[in-house]
């Protein structure tokens, strides 16, 4: 196992750092997503800024970079139990990790939420339906796409305790849960003033 996790947490870490949104939207639009809208590179900006195509495209690639090397911790490091839970947890730590620190960004990146859903989507299909519903209740009962962001990553941790009973998911969980709100500090401010955007449309 500790060769594998070897291998899988850096490969994770580099898949993690793909900046999807900045390549899309140079490559496919004359957008800099990077200093237009809020300036993050997540799905939600690209689709303020350079429209509804890029902008899922752009989801789809987040969601990927978390779900593809969980997915190959789950079939390839053959070990059940907490020890296969703990290596789980390091690869998809190590995606979402990525994802904020992007190498190809100087270490700069985006707030890791598509990231950390695509590794929910392998460890709890569940866990990641509910988070999913959350995030679209608050968003269409309130306008704001960080409002629910930030209420889905509020139960994340409490689901993923209730569907797994695994102290190193949830402890996964509870990491992603404390960087996302930190990524979001400047939206809270915006929401607790007012001031957050509330369009859906670019």
């Amino acid at each position: 196992m500790i060769c594998k996790a070897i291998i899988l947490i850096p490969f994770a870490f580099f898949l993690g750092s793909i900046p999807c949104g900045v390549i899309l939207t140079r490559l496919l639009s004359d957008t800099d997503v990077q200093t237009t809208g809020s300036g993050n590179i997540g799905a939600y900006n690209v689709y303020r800024v350079a429209g509804k195509k890029l902008g899922i495209m752009t989801l789809v690639g987040d969601l990927l970079k978390g779900a593809i090397p969980v997915l190959a911790a789950v079939c390839w490091v053959e070990v059940s139990g907490w020890k296969g839970d703990v290596c789980i947890s390091l690869v998809a730590l190590s995606a979402f990790a990525g994802h904020l620190y992007s190498v190809f960004l100087g270490f700069k990146g985006g707030k890791g939420v598509a990231t950390a859903a695509g590794s929910l989507l392998i460890i709890s299909p569940l866990v990641f339906l509910v988070c999913v519903l959350v995030y679209v209740l608050v968003l269409c009962s309130s306008g704001y796409s960080s409002a629910g962001s930030l209420s889905a990553t509020v139960i994340l941790p409490g689901a993923t305790w209730l569907a797994t009973h695994s102290v190193p998911l949830t402890g996964c969980t509870v990491v992603m849960a404390l960087f996302i709100f930190v990524r979001h500090r400047d939206n809270i401010k915006r929401l607790l003033h007012g001031t957050e955007l509330t369009s859906l449309r670019p």
